[in-house]
């Protein structure tokens, strides 16, 4: 599953950097960016709890985290969506900044576990539960996450003023 999940990942970062730098994909995408952003913060939601609930992996105190920065984007996002609202776009950024800045923070203690954390020793935030691929790790998910919903509502955010025109 955890290949699955970094199957969608990678394609949603290959398809946003195409958005950006393919002007044709842009114009046809633009429009359709913060849907897109939506579906990765409800996918990394559930990703995340098929990891907890279903898997049964107990996330470490930043998964916590980074699950207190992306749960409510899964909420936000589709009802913005659904309202046809833009307005919350730039403070999904900052909540999406801030849980990019949890995930970096928490990739480095995997890569570095010699380092003292405010982990738990039976569930320490240097434990690595999966590895897609042989590397991408569930911070690593969900930097990329965090990075994608960046991406794609500064997109829409930017797209506002020709839409509007």
């Amino acid at each position: 599953m955890a290949t699955f999940f970094g199957l969608l990942l990678l394609g949603g970062a290959v398809g946003t950097v195409a958005i950006f730098l393919a002007p044709q994909i842009r114009a046809r995408f633009a429009s359709a960016t913060h849907e897109i952003a939506a579906m990765v913060a409800v996918g990394a939601t559930a990703g995340s709890l098929y990891f907890s609930e279903v898997a049964n992996f107990p996330p470490c105190e930043f998964c916590w985290y980074q699950r207190i920065a992306m749960y409510p984007l899964a909420v936000i996002l589709p009802v913005a969506v659904v309202r046809r609202d833009m307005s919350p776009l730039p403070y999904v950024r900052i909540i999406a900044s801030i849980g990019l800045l949890i995930s970096i923070y928490h990739i480095q203690l995997q890569w570095f576990p010699e380092q003292s954390s405010a982990c738990e020793i039976t569930n320490p935030c240097t434990g690595r539960w999966v590895e897609a691929f042989g590397w991408m790790t569930i911070p690593q998910m969900a930097a990329i996450s965090f990075a994608l919903i960046i991406a794609l509502t500064t997109l829409s955010i930017r797209s506002l003023p020709q839409e509007q025109s």
